[in-house]
């Protein structure tokens, strides 16, 4: 097992991987921008490095340094969190040069499953359902429309190496597919350096299940349930439940036994995610596959009683699985909303502040995660996510009138957040009825 474990993240992950660090018996150590010298994680860490000013290409997303840190303080290991580094295979190689253990998969995995026309191609290969489109990239709009002309609209036109709703274009007809087609390849050139775009069929009304797996070194392999993230704004996910509410036993192991095979065919270790979407008539079809931890993974946690970055610490130690598929069993229902320093009544705005008063609920099934503080200044410069509130309950229902209790005691006095707009889905008929897909927000929020 590792002595010393550097993180290379930020903010309530960077938090919640410390303390995982802390009950293992492990040393750990932050990484700071000039804006975070302040930030929790600097303050809970056995040892805090300086990596540079504020913006993540001189900090957060500036390899030499962290790897430099990490030389330095002769930190074993590397854990990337989400975000940043997480998914970046040329940072996965490097660690690998330095002696040091980046904790998920391997830099090819990563490059593999991380392009997601490759992903696809290596999912039909191995006989995994994806949504129906093309399986070798598309560079030029011209070739596209005739694509998307024999598909039948509407499409998605999406970036190869997309992510968090960037590069992504519905194209309703002929008429408008060469404008989104320019549209999100350009997104996805400034976004990740990339004019690689694929094209899928539209599922209308879909739900976002994803699947939880763990693979360790000797070809075991689990899945831990589902999430469902329908609740999302701008392709970005707000609340998260697990289990799903339409979700039967049958189709909850044909998804899961599908996850498995998808992280074989990929030669997959570590922890990871396989995103697929769910339509009307209950077929699946696989999306992508995030090879990092999830926002959203303390949902999965809470229902299972796993705790996923201890699992992960062990994995890429290089210990087996200490569970077997018929170990694993979901036990109530799992709520998670994401609190986000935003105002949404103006269109999501971030905003950034300092917090002049603080407090958040407790009790039986309810946790946080979160890096703030009284008196603690929110950055400009990062994402706008500054908590999560989970709770778990016997069921649904259960569930739901505790996060609505949970959100009703939280006070984050100093900036203008989302809670308000989180305890109005909660309230929601439609909510309320689990029949929900990705248009929910879009649909009655608008």
């Amino acid at each position: 097992m590792f002595q010393k474990i550097l993180i290379a993240n930020r903010g309530e992950i960077a938090v919640r991987i410390i303390r995982a660090c802390r009950e293992m018996g492990i040393l750990s150590v932050a990484v700071y921008s000039e804006a975070d010298r302040e930030a929790l994680h600097t303050q809970l860490a056995d040892e805090a490095v300086c990596i540079g000013k504020a913006p993540v290409s001189d900090s957060y997303l500036n390899m030499e340094r962290i790897l430099s840190a990490a030389i330095a303080t002769k930190a074993q290991a590397i854990h990337p969190g989400f975000g940043f580094l997480s998914e970046n295979e040329h940072f996965a190689k490097m660690c690998e040069t330095c002696g040091i253990t980046f904790i998920g998969p391997s830099g090819e995995i990563i490059a593999k499953m991380g392009n997601k026309s490759q992903a696809r191609a290596t999912m039909m290969d191995a006989g995994v359902p994806v949504v129906p489109g093309t399986k070798e990239p598309v560079y030029e709009a011209e070739q596209g429309v005739k694509i998307a002309d024999s598909m039948g609209y509407p499409v998605m036109i999406k970036a190869s190496s997309g992510g968090g709703g960037k590069g992504m274009r519905i194209a309703a007809n002929h008429e408008e597919f060469e404008n989104h087609f320019h549209l999100a390849q350009q997104e996805s050139i400034n976004a990740f350096g990339d004019n690689t775009m694929y094209i899928e069929k539209y599922i209308e009304e879909p739900r976002h299940i994803e699947i939880q797996i763990l693979a360790d070194k000797y070809g075991n392999t689990v899945w831990l349930g589902e999430r469902d993230c329908s609740i999302q704004r701008r392709h970005q996910k707000m609340l998260e439940e697990s289990p799903c509410a339409i979700m039967d036993q049958s189709l909850r192991e044909r998804m899961g036994d599908t996850a498995v095979l998808a992280a074989k065919a990929a030669h997959y270790e570590n922890a990871g995610t396989i995103e697929f979407l769910l339509d009307k008539n209950k077929n699946f079809y696989f999306m992508e596959m995030n090879t990092r931890i999830q926002v959203e993974h303390p949902v999965t946690e809470m229902v299972t009683g796993i705790d996923l970055v201890k699992e992960q610490i062990r994995i890429a130690a290089g210990e087996k699985l200490q569970m077997r598929q018929e170990d694993i069993l979901i036990r109530g229902h799992a709520i998670e909303c994401r609190i986000n320093a935003e105002n949404p009544e103006k269109n999501f705005m971030p905003c950034p502040g300092t917090i002049k008063d603080l407090h958040f609920p407790g009790g039986n099934g309810v946790r946080i995660e979160s890096a703030l503080y009284n008196g603690y200044t929110i950055p400009a410069f990062y994402d706008s996510m500054v908590a999560k509130v989970i709770v778990h309950g016997e069921n649904r229902e259960d569930a739901i009138r505790k996060m609505r209790s949970a959100l009703g005691e939280v006070v984050v006095d100093g900036i203008t957040t989302n809670l308000d707009f989180q305890y109005d889905i909660l309230n929601h008929p439609v909510f309320l009825s689990g029949n929900i897909n990705t248009h929910f927000i879009p649909e009655y929020f608008e």
